[in-house]
């Protein structure tokens, strides 16, 4: 998808009525900036464009949208990365699949002069000029945390990660098993990694239960992995034999956080990651960089039922509203 010019008059209207835009002043030139995200079907992902495209009408950028059918085909976002080089592209804002196989593309595209901001999920390149996402570990921290706070006595853990080569993934695993391990009283019994698709989870979760049937705890790290976890709880009569801690918000998620198959999820900021990337493109691209940090760390935070209907919490969970 391809962001329009409309909104550029208005913005500089706006600028003229107020006296100015303050320090960074909308460039003339409309650069051209590729997002690549991962996939282009999740609410996290349309999100993230929702926040990608206000950006990109306020600094009047010609701002492409694009990513793989599934969550797994790096080749794919490998072709994309090329494609864009081709096509003209300035920057690209990636969010990678696979931390190391996509990271010669990368490489290639910022050779060639693409300016390069990562989002949500790293990528293995020091071409990269700043990373905005959540900080995964502690994410992962965080969600063990939630677990260790409300269930009582011994924990069992199953996790549901996805593709076991995406950065944050195994990032946030590896922070809930340090949290896991420091409270004493809890392990890890079973670790899947399943497909980015709430069908696949659904069905690799419900084996994993089945396998496991000492385990209480179960986490979940992305959108469709916790959709997928939720649904296994309630197929297998587990609403209060187990305790879900899941990823990102839509709208199955947070019926389930109502309806007891979810217990609490870990709510990131994917509109702030879309703006604060494309925003970034847009300095890097012209000569406003001094003073970026190299990392960004969105905010993120946990709903559960008790705080629910909160206003911090509805504005995570809805941020269209």
């Amino acid at each position: 998808m391809r962001q329009n010019k409309r909104g550029l008059l208005l913005s500089l209207l706006l600028c003229l009525i107020l006296g100015g835009c303050g320090t960074e002043q909308i460039s003339s030139r409309q650069h051209v900036v590729a997002l690549i995200a991962k996939s282009t079907r999740t609410e996290f992902w349309l999100s993230v464009f929702a926040g990608a495209q206000t950006a990109a009408t306020e600094y009047n950028l010609d701002l492409t949208i694009i990513g793989p059918e599934t969550e797994e085909d790096y080749e794919a976002q490998n072709r994309m990365i090329e494609e864009a080089v081709a096509q003209g592209a300035e920057a690209i804002v990636f969010s990678a699949i696979d931390y190391e196989n996509n990271g010669a593309a990368i490489d290639e595209a910022a050779q060639q002069g693409v300016q390069i901001v990562a989002i949500d999920s790293s990528v293995d390149s020091d071409r990269v000029s700043t990373y905005i996402g959540t900080d995964n570990y502690a994410a992962g921290q965080m969600a063990a945390q939630a677990a260790l706070e409300r269930v009582e006595g011994p924990l069992r853990v199953g996790i549901v990660n996805y593709d076991i080569n995406s950065a944050n993934g195994q990032q946030r695993q590896q922070g809930a098993a340090d949290a896991f391990s420091a409270s004493g009283r809890a392990e890890i019994t079973a670790v899947i990694n399943t497909l980015a698709e709430a069908e696949q989870a659904w069905a690799d979760t419900a084996a994993m239960l089945e396998a496991h049937p000492e385990i209480n705890v179960v986490l979940a790290f992305n959108e469709p992995t916790t959709v997928g976890a939720a649904w296994a709880v309630q197929e297998l009569n587990l609403r209060d034999a187990l305790f879900l801690v899941g990823f990102d918000s839509n709208v199955k998620a947070v019926d389930g956080l109502q309806d007891g198959y979810v217990d609490a999820l870990v709510v990131q900021n994917p509109y702030a990651m879309g703006y604060l990337g494309v925003e970034s493109a847009y300095r890097l691209l012209t000569g406003q960089s001094a003073g970026m940090e190299q990392t960004v760390d969105t905010s993120t935070q946990i709903v559960d039922r008790e705080n629910l209907f909160s206003m911090d919490s509805q504005k995570a969970l809805f941020v269209f509203e």
